[in-house]
């Protein structure tokens, strides 16, 4: 347990302040600060909004991570923060504050990519991931299919979303319900006391001549704006609880039925669903009946782990830390469109990502070996 990498993870890709701690694949610390009611009123995320929020609860959030799991900062062997993809304003924050930690502490730095996070926190959940692995990522900014033979260093796209998200179709939905932001866990609450086949809302992307692993929602949002607006322009009631089942069905169905075609025609028997959406309760039941069927094993993390969080990043992190990873070096920067290709970005300055820096874990940058001695004792101890 002592011989596993001890890594502190920094999340801050959108409305998040996520810090997490790690040891090996056993969770210590996941605390979390959320913006998400100062966007509330605005019916989205702002991203000014979102990158003074982070600013605010960075610094508190890192010490209740640390009291948490019961360490001091100078006992890490790491620190992992999310480079990309994200809000710019918002990584910039994470970033900033993930370089500052690692300088003063004299520990190497790794900058990793949001949505392989999302898959690397299963592990916390339920062990060793395999390889490779099929994941089905949604969440209000990403619907994608990914295949990962190694999460620390080969993650390969299959199929994404072409237009909107399906987290951001449930947000789009909940608001022309006048049910509030954000949607996701609104429509799955009233999904429940509804019926799934009251109305036929279409499927996209599921012809035989379409993308058989991309996504697309816009569509199926428009339809069901569409079908409130003839109800209300006729005078007549709209039942909620029936659209949001329904919609929550039709956006399900597609998710599932692509995953589980994924596995099938790569001829991987696991699928691991992470994001934000992952939570919602009919895409945990619908998989597990699809996937129970197929003979195909899922691995889905408990929800508060599929949410934006630290540990996520903390768990990609000390698995490039056990993996031996090149640690990224001082001029790491934030990467609002950082491909998911690069789970993690070693960067350019040879003071840190080759040697010559922080040994992972278990040594200090040797150009500032009197800085970090001077800062540890003041600063982290």
């Amino acid at each position: 347990m002592a011989d596993e990498p001890l890594v502190l993870g920094i999340e801050t890709s959108c409305d998040e302040t996520g810090v997490g701690i790690v040891r090996g694949h056993t969770l210590l610390a996941d605390a979390v600060a959320s913006s998400v009611d100062e966007h509330a009123r605005f019916g989205g995320v702002v991203p000014e909004v979102a990158s003074r929020a982070h600013l605010e609860a960075m610094v508190p959030t890192i010490q209740r991570a640390l009291k948490e799991a019961g360490i001091a900062a100078s006992d890490l062997d790491g620190i992992a923060v999310t480079a990309g993809p994200g809000l710019a304003g918002a990584l910039l924050v994470g970033v900033s504050a993930a370089k500052a930690y690692a300088y003063a502490l004299g520990k190497p730095l790794y900058g990793v990519n949001h949505l392989a996070s999302h898959i690397c926190v299963d592990q916390l959940e339920h062990g060793a991931l395999p390889e490779p692995t099929m994941a089905l990522l949604v969440s209000g900014g990403h619907s994608s299919l990914l295949l990962a033979p190694d999460i620390t260093a080969d993650v390969r796209p299959l199929g994404s979303t072409i237009d909107d998200a399906a987290g951001e179709a449930f947000d789009k939905v909940a608001r022309v319900l006048n049910l509030g932001f954000p949607g996701g866990p609104v429509i799955d609450r009233y999904a429940r006391e509804g019926d799934p086949e009251a109305i036929r809302f279409p499927r996209g992307l599921t012809g035989s001549r379409d993308p058989i692993y991309d996504f697309s929602f816009s569509g199926l949002k428009t339809a069901v704006a569409r079908w409130i607006e003839a109800r209300r322009a006729a005078g007549e009631e709209v039942p909620v609880a029936d659209v949001a089942a329904s919609f929550q069905e039709a956006v399900v169905d597609v998710l599932t039925r692509k995953a589980v075609r994924a596995c099938k025609d790569n001829g991987v028997d696991h699928l691991m669903i992470g994001g934000g959406v992952a939570a919602n309760s009919r895409l945990r039941a619908m998989a597990q009946h699809r996937c129970e069927k197929a003979g195909i094993t899922l691995r889905v993390p408990r929800p508060k782990l599929c949410t934006d969080n630290g540990a996520m990043v903390a768990a990609l992190g000390a698995e490039m830390v056990a993996r031996n990873r090149p640690a990224s070096s001082w001029d790491l920067p934030a990467d609002s469109s950082l491909p998911v290709t690069e789970p993690h970005v070693p960067g350019t300055d040879q003071d840190h990502g080759d040697g010559h820096g922080p040994d992972h874990g278990h040594g200090h940058a040797h150009d500032h070996d009197h800085f970090h001695e001077l800062s540890k004792d003041n600063l982290y101890s």
